[in-house]
């Protein structure tokens, strides 16, 4: 007892501090010193917040004159951050969002249109590009640093296409690795945590994570380093049985829910819109879906995500240095695009050779995608259902059960429910050797009409280079330019390559083999100038980048900025760039039957004729269901098929043919404004505030659109009779489904801006508080295409956090606060309740064996709540965390 109050005495807890080193530390203060800084007599105390960034310009500059809003995440940062890994933590970041299909997989957004695939923001890892080639984006981290080899985050919300070409129409991230050559040693870090507490839809589970790093130099030109990291866990569970066609049978007098005919929850696969047929049942039309499969039937939740990298890095020269790296992940988790799949045995590989000098940077990457044994839940659901009962039998099994349940005095819904159960019967049923024996084999066929397998195999080969062209003038006849211009050129091509699968992707080139290889690619290049003025408190910069796509004439993107600094406390900006986005593979080349509904690329060469003769879904479901009020109003006692002839011929009219067409490059103009400054003494306060303008012309979306058949099964001409075309499109046997890539005909805009704060108190306490404002425009809505802003209006992180509070114990607290927004996808549509997260942390550190623990949790209170309609709920997962030799 009496050492206890020994060490609560005031003067035993001064001498605490004092013994231990890091007790009293607080964050190195680093001037911010520059020649493009004009001299600030006023300020005698350091700047504590002169981080440098890369990702902007793509020259090393300081984050306070960054001519665009940047975002930079320090180790120090990461450190404090509760998020139990560094990817994790960028939700906090100022300007972005994130959304949440998997434990496994995280889908980084800014300044809206966000969806499960993000291909509008890019994601590097020094510099070079991580996504997964057929999809276009990356999958979360799978590919990306562990949490032993992360350096710092960079984040450029808004806009980057002008210097990178690489559709960052929205931003990127670039994630900067640690140096063996000032990095070296061996480290560890094993993570162990625990979800699912009070989940109804599973027990508790346990999560863990395992990372190794191990880094030395050779000699004074060579150096090596290995990581790997090790993650297993049960991802988070979609279970969300909401009817999302709940006025199916509205005008027979049937409401939505379970006993709903036509019941399609939003986590149930296989009655789908495509999965519906009309039933004519005493007399009236009622709209009826095969029965189905809840998700977590279909799917094994187990997360596992096997990834490691090995490095090797030459320096024959000072500042000049040459790097090989290889990167391999393998990971089994959920993943999600319009529909949601299980990855098993995915597999990326990556190599790299990048080479930096004070005049040259240059990087060739190859990586390298196979989708293992992965395959489609939806697929998957609507065949368990038609390998057992096609859907004739189905549907002739069911109108007898339903005639039989009236004629023995059962009400219509009674009647519905006993003609459901007996056309299930010797349905296979979840969870018995015979239904998991099927879905085994349904994975394994790479036909979506008869099986569920996605089987790809996908490259990306990409090569760029960079110049300082000022400095290699300066050196010659030209030395006498003066240092405050700069010049600048690049020049990169990308390819990607396909090996078609016959289901997924075909090779369509006219005279080639379907199943030949598919090539698609890129060549662009930019220059950019810029000059330091009045004293050098005024900054400039022009830059002009170029790109040839394969099936598209050259596009150009300018970007304009300027930096004004009247005290090196105190920096205002102004951009305005121009920015184009090509089609992604899948966008141009999909091939997909998915449901019965085939989507295809919006290229010419993968839609010929189809926009031509379509007409768009949103018109067909409008004129059905008229036609199906109109019959079932119609007490006449008229045979059934003459009241529908006639309900035809009156509703016709609201039948609209597909205005859109093949597809177009995207293209956004952005004007930006913003203001970053070092306030108070010592630069303690950080203020940074920005506004955003965007403007989207031919904005990339998808439309689904159907052609009416004739008899025998052709295309119906556009001259072809109106009231053929309607009776073709009011019968499922005669039309054909498409989900088509296209181009808006509306002029879409957003806007928005944040503010962000950070207070460094003197004993080393950081504060920090920002919001985000997000608000789409558009001269015209409900024009049939995916919307997909899915992004809330208001986002604010309110963050507290202390690295060595007292005696080697620190704390960091962040609670994160989205408001409610309208999600329009393709799987759902529909309000995303807002939600906020409180995540927290305690973290240990004994310097000697250099350890350090962290106790801490993401969603502490275990609110669940959902990041988007149609993915999982997300609750609190808890974990402790060891480190060891991380310096």
């Amino acid at each position: 007892m009496s050492e206890l109050l020994r060490w609560l005495r005031p003067a035993a807890a001064l001498s605490c501090l004092t013994a231990w080193p890091l007790g009293a530390a607080t964050a190195q203060t680093v001037p911010t010193t520059s020649a493009a800084t004009p001299a600030d007599t006023a300020r005698r105390a350091p700047i504590a917040l002169g981080e440098v960034v890369v990702a902007a310009s793509r020259v090393e500059e300081s984050i306070l004159q960054s001519p665009v809003t940047v975002e930079k995440l320090s180790a120090r940062a990461l450190r404090l951050t509760p998020a139990p890994s560094f990817f994790e933590a960028i939700e906090g970041v100022k300007g972005v969002q994130v959304i949440t299909p998997s434990l496994g997989f995280k889908v980084i957004n800014a300044r809206g249109f966000a969806n499960t695939t993000n291909v509008r923001f890019a994601q590097l890892v020094d510099g070079i590009d991580n996504q997964a080639p057929h999809i276009g984006g990356p999958i979360g981290n799978a590919l990306g640093p562990s949490d032993l080899d992360i350096a710092a985050v960079e984040i450029v919300p808004g806009t980057a296409a002008a210097l990178y070409g690489l559709n960052a129409i929205n931003g990127l991230a670039n994630f900067t690795t640690r140096s063996p050559f000032s990095s070296e040693g061996l480290s560890g870090l094993q993570k162990t945590g625990v979800n699912h507490l009070n989940d109804p839809n599973s027990a508790a589970r346990l999560f863990s994570e395992t990372s190794l790093r191990y880094a030395r130099v050779l000699s004074s030109k060579w150096a090596f380093k290995v990581n790997g990291t090790y993650t297993r866990g049960y991802d988070w569970v979609a279970g969300d049985l909401t009817d999302l066609y709940p006025q199916g049978n509205a005008s027979a007098g049937l409401p939505g829910g379970p006993s709903n005919p036509a019941y399609d929850p939003v986590s149930g696969y296989g009655n789908e819109s495509s999965n519906r047929s009309t039933f004519t049942l005493g007399g009236k039309d009622y709209t009826v879906a095969r029965t189905g499969y809840r998700e977590l039937d279909v799917v094994d939740y187990r997360l596992r995500n096997l990834k490691a990298d090995a490095a090797l890095h030459f320096r024959p020269a000072a500042r000049t240095e040459l790097a090989y790296t290889y990167r391999v992940a393998g990971l089994d988790n959920v993943y999600q695009r319009s529909n949601r799949f299980r990855l098993a045995g995915y597999t990326l590989q990556q190599h790299a050779l990048a080479l930096t000098t004070p005049l040259v940077q240059a990087r060739a990457y190859f990586t390298h995608e196979n989708t293992g044994r992965s395959y489609n839940l939806r697929s998957a659901a609507e065949n368990l259902d038609r390998s057992f009962k096609s859907d004739a039998q189905w549907k002739t099994d069911y109108t007898a059960a339903w005639n039989a349940a009236v004629q023995a005095g059962q009400s219509v819904g009674q009647a519905h429910a006993a003609a459901r159960l007996a056309a299930d019967a010797g349905r296979l049923q979840p969870g018995t050797p015979a239904f998991e024996a099927k879905l085994r084999e349904l994975a394994d066929i790479n036909n979506w009409d008869q099986g569920a397998a996605l089987r790809v195999r996908a490259d990306l080969i990409h090569a760029e280079t960079q110049v300082d062209v000022a400095q290699a003038l300066r050196g010659g006849p030209w030395a006498a330019l003066p240092a405050r211009y700069d010049l600048r050129a690049g020049l990169d091509h990308r390819t990607y390559v396909i090996v078609p699968d016959g289901n997924y992707f075909i090779n369509p080139e006219p005279g080639k083999d379907q199943f030949s290889p598919l090539t698609y690619g890129k060549t662009g290049g930019f220059v950019q100038a810029g000059a330091r003025l009045w004293r050098e408190r005024l900054r400039l910069t022009a830059t002009l980048r170029a790109d040839k796509n394969d099936y598209f004439a050259v596009r150009l993107n300018p970007r304009l900025t300027a930096v004004l600094s009247p005290t090196a406390r105190h920096h205002f900006r102004l951009s305005y760039q121009s920015g184009y986005r090509f089609p992604s593979l899948f966008e141009g080349f999909s091939n997909v039957n998915s449901g019965q509904v085939k989507r295809i690329g919006g290229l010419r060469v993968m839609s010929d004729g189809v926009f031509e003769n379509s007409y768009l879904r949103s018109s067909i479901d409008q004129f059905n269901a008229a036609v199906t009020a109109e019959v079932n109003a119609n007490t006449s006692g008229a045979p059934a098929a003459d009241k529908r002839r006639l309900a035809i011929g009156h509703n016709q009219g609201l039948l609209r043919k597909n205005p859109y067409t093949y597809l177009r490059p995207e293209h956004i103009r952005s004007l930006e404004l913003g203001y970053k400054a070092a306030l108070l003494p010592g630069g303690r306060l950080l203020l940074d505030v920005d506004f955003y303008y965007n403007r989207y012309q031919d904005f990339i979306a998808q439309v689904e659109a159907y052609v009416p058949l004739d008899a025998a099964g052709q295309p119906l001409s556009p001259a072809a009779d109106p009231n053929a075309v309607a009776t073709a499109l009011n019968a499922r046997a005669t039309q054909a489904r498409y989900r088509l890539w296209t181009n808006s005909q509306s002029r879409v805009s957003n806007y928005g801006g944040s503010l962000g704060l950070r207070y460094e108190l003197p004993g080393g306490l950081l504060a920090g508080a920002n919001a985000t404002y997000a608000r789409l425009r558009r001269t015209e809505s409900g024009d049939g295409l995916e919307d997909g802003f899915n992004t809330p209006r208001w986002i604010y992180n309110l963050s507290l956090g202390h690295e060595h509070a007292f005696c080697g114990l620190g704390f960091g607290l962040n609670y994160r606060w989205q408001q409610r927004y309208y999600s329009q996808t393709f799987l759902v549509t529909g309000y995303v309740p807002a939600y906020g997260t409180l995540d927290a942390q305690l973290s240990y550190t004994v310097p000697k064996p250099d350890l350090r623990f962290k106790l801490g949790a993401t969603n502490v209170l275990n609110d669940y709540y959902v990041s988007f309609l149609g993915g999982p709920s997300v609750g609190g997962l808890y974990y402790l965390s060891v480190t060891y030799g991380l310096n």
